[in-house]
């Protein structure tokens, strides 16, 4: 019996209707993790009064401690993905934002403080490696990109709504208003964790990991899959020969070397670009080159709002101009606005010229390594050890995101920093790095788009 045309698009439609609701449930994560990372810009001033702490203390204990949770979490996360599933992993995230956002908007001294925004980075740091694993997995080769795109738009999404979030509550308690800043993502925490109750196991772990062929095929009939025992098959067959060479070897075998130095490499530049200094700090940059406290909060909403817009660039050209042409355009954006912010700064241009090339910075993230970095890396590891290899990426990443949020106040400070005049040269510094990246790309990053995960691991992986 033969298959109508008009059947197969259906099937087809349904299929892709199917995966975008999945994914945009476990992309939430990323929605979460946007939000935590940026609400802090709000409460950063307030804390740093309100509590008395010198430059060092607070760079470590307020503003860097979510992110050394995520690096725990980042570096570790791939041991319970890999473990005990996508599903179960993705639902424990839920748990700790709540626990965090309650922690910390209660919190009655710093160290409680810190204590609570650990708690809710090693959330975030689990999150930026199942999440991205788990969407991979269950997506189609044409639709990867734009599918594992979708975490960093919800990452975006997160950063504009905390940034509205702190410029509405802006004097709604006095001096207790950065708690309502931080207490407000209880709301989406409980959200997300309900609805991951609904989604599927991935069906590449139930293979994998459980052996468990009539689950997975299950989970593949529920996605739409056409033929489910001819992908069981393919991936099967893939596994079989990566096993032999696997076991005992582990991730940093000789043979994953590529590999490796393609998430690592990917990772420290997005960092290096300077994009969670200027989220972390926006204000603060912004009322250094003259705007007042309320129009620097205002104003943060500009960055985040541009964030959003390109991003959703991004995602309609990942799949169709590809991940390496992405990064070639936002490497050229990155130097440009980097250079430009810097001559800025050093020659006294203004808040409003300095504004406008900010946001071309933050276009040229979106663009660029914010719609590419999860993407790629998800894809680029063979399913046996591609948990462990997203918890890679993700470490080395969030390890560079900690060193910079800790060392900021360091340069930034108002009255100590090393910069407290004019800090034209950490701009520059970035914009030199962003030179560096875009030889990297020119030179040794290779393009993924439109390759199945099992194809990739044959062309990536050296035996």
């Amino acid at each position: 019996m033969q298959t109508s045309p008009q059947s197969t698009v259906h099937a087809s439609t349904q299929r892709s209707r199917n995966i975008l609701g999945l994914s945009l449930i476990a992309a939430l994560a990323g929605f979460i993790f946007g939000f935590d990372t940026v609400v802090i810009s709000g409460a950063n001033l307030p804390i740093k009064e309100l509590w008395h702490t010198s430059p060092w203390f607070h760079g470590f204990f307020i503003m860097s401690m979510a992110l050394w949770g995520t690096v725990i979490g980042a570096l570790f996360g791939g041991i319970p993905t890999q473990r005990y599933g996508r599903k179960k992993v993705l639902l424990w995230i839920g748990i700790l934002f709540t626990l965090s956002a309650l922690g910390t908007a209660l919190a009655q001294d710093p160290y409680t403080f810190s204590f609570f925004r650990f708690i809710g980075g090693v959330g975030i740091g689990v999150s930026s490696v199942v999440a991205p694993t788990y969407i991979s997995e269950i997506s189609t080769p044409k639709t990867r990109g734009r599918l594992g795109a979708m975490y960093q738009f919800n990452i975006v999404f997160g950063i504009l709504i905390a940034f509205l979030s702190n410029y509405c509550l802006q004097g709604v308690d006095g001096a207790n208003d950065w708690r309502w800043m931080l207490g407000v993502m209880v709301i989406p925490s409980v959200i997300y964790t309900i609805m991951v109750f609904s989604i599927p196991e991935s069906p590449r772990w139930l293979l994998s990991v459980q052996n468990d062929r009539e689950k997975a095929k299950t989970v593949m009939l529920q996605l739409g899959v056409e033929d489910p025992e001819k992908e069981i098959n393919l991936i099967e067959k893939a596994g079989q020969k990566e096993e032999p060479q696997a076991k005992g070897a582990g991730l940093f075998a000789s043979r994953y070397k590529k590999i490796l130095w393609l998430a690592f490499f990917i990772a420290f530049f997005n960092q290096w670009s300077g994009i969670n200094f200027i989220l972390y700090y926006a204000p603060e940059i912004l009322e250094r080159a003259g705007l007042a406290a309320k129009d620097s909060l205002g104003n943060s909403i500009l960055i985040g709002l541009t964030n959003l817009i390109f991003t959703f660039v991004g995602l309609y050209f990942i799949d169709r101009a590809g991940r390496k042409t992405l990064l070639i355009a936002g490497s050229i954006g990155y130097i440009i606005s980097l250079a430009i912010v810097a001559w800025a700064f050093y020659a006294g241009a203004g808040a409003v010229f300095l504004l406008v090339f900010l946001m071309l910075f933050i276009a040229s993230h979106a663009i660029g390594q914010g719609a590419v970095i999860w993407v790629f890396i998800s894809e680029i590891f063979p399913n046996q050890v591609r948990a462990a290899g997203q918890a890679f990426g993700s470490s080395i990443h969030w390890v560079f995101a900690a060193i910079i949020t800790l060392i900021t106040p360091v340069f930034l400070d108002a009255e100590n920093g090393i910069f407290k005049d004019n800090p034209w040269p950490i701009f520059a510094f970035f914009a030199f790095m962003m030179v560096l990246q875009l030889i990297w790309v020119l030179t040794k990053m290779p393009e993924t788009k439109g390759i199945s995960l099992e194809e990739l691991e044959q062309q990536l992986v050296k035996d």
